[in-house]
């Protein structure tokens, strides 16, 4: 029962967004915060996306199903998404051992952050109804600008998303 109810909560959480279309637009620039990655060691996002392309996706949790489905996605589609000049960024509430927990057991080949203070999820405004989790959304950066976003976050198809989005971007 306590399960289900989690379960419950952690779905909800993940489709809805508490504040109400607030967060960052197209043309905004990547917001300049640092959390731990999945070794604890601070990553800012702003300076790591400033060159080239940088993928931001969001997830409620670690470890569960539609989470490893698009975490699983992107790395699947991650040598093309490489080719094409993208760097990926994965950001959750979890704290870092968490994250290092789902790299390891996921193959996952790109960096995981820890925002368990809340603070990134806040700034791109996709927070979850429950438990600070954040609302699945992935978000793509040109040179620190937003250029695309996928406010409801796929799952098992992201990164085919991902990839269609980029072939559809105008050139630079």
């Amino acid at each position: 029962m306590i399960r289900s109810l989690f379960l419950f909560f952690l779905f909800m959480g993940s489709m809805f967004s508490a504040r109400g279309g607030e967060g960052i637009k197209l043309g905004d620039s990547i917001p300049p915060l640092s959390v731990p990655d999945q070794d604890g060691k601070p990553l800012d996002l702003a300076a790591y996306g400033s060159q080239g392309l940088l993928l931001v996706f969001f997830y409620p949790k670690a470890n569960t199903p539609g989470c490893t489905a698009q975490a699983c996605s992107l790395r699947d589609a991650h040598t093309e998404l490489t080719q094409k000049g993208v760097k990926i960024v994965g950001i959750s509430a979890d704290k870092p051992d968490s994250q290092k927990e789902f790299i390891t057991k996921q193959k996952l080949p790109y960096p995981l952050l820890a925002d368990h203070d809340g603070k990134i999820i806040k700034a791109f405004g996709v927070e979850g109804m429950a438990f600070g989790f954040a609302k699945r959304s992935a978000f793509l950066f040109r040179n620190g600008k937003l250029v695309w976003r996928d406010p409801k976050g796929s799952t098992s198809d992201q990164g085919t998303v991902v990839l269609q989005a980029l072939d559809q971007l105008p050139q630079p």
